[in-house]
């Protein structure tokens, strides 16, 4: 076997993460990755963090507004709950694919 051959041997399997944002179309985006965490990694790492903890705080604030919440205010806190719903999944899903790839 070659030199260059073990050094590939060697090295972490490189596997591809879903990102925590959409392409053209709404179509799912991945970088492929190892576990050295590259710097569109890191960016995705923050960009899910900002994600929950805007779920978080929007779920928050509907739980204060939705008793008395007119008809208007109603949709629109349903709009921005099914986004931040469709962000919490998406990150569930990366992660949940990185943790199979680990087992």
């Amino acid at each position: 076997m070659s030199a260059a051959a073990d050094e590939e041997a060697s090295d972490p399997p490189r596997v591809a993460r879903l990102l925590p944002w959409s392409g053209p179309e709404k179509k799912p985006c991945y970088v492929i990755t190892d576990d050295q965490g590259g710097p569109v990694s890191r960016l995705a790492d923050a960009v899910e963090s900002i994600q929950l903890g805007m779920g978080a705080e929007l779920l928050g604030h509907a739980h204060e507004l939705l008793p008395d919440a007119p008809r208007g205010e109603l949709r629109f806190i349903a709009e921005r709950l099914a986004e931040a719903l469709g962000d919490a999944l998406r990150v569930a899903e990366s992660r949940g694919q990185r943790l199979r790839q680990l087992d």
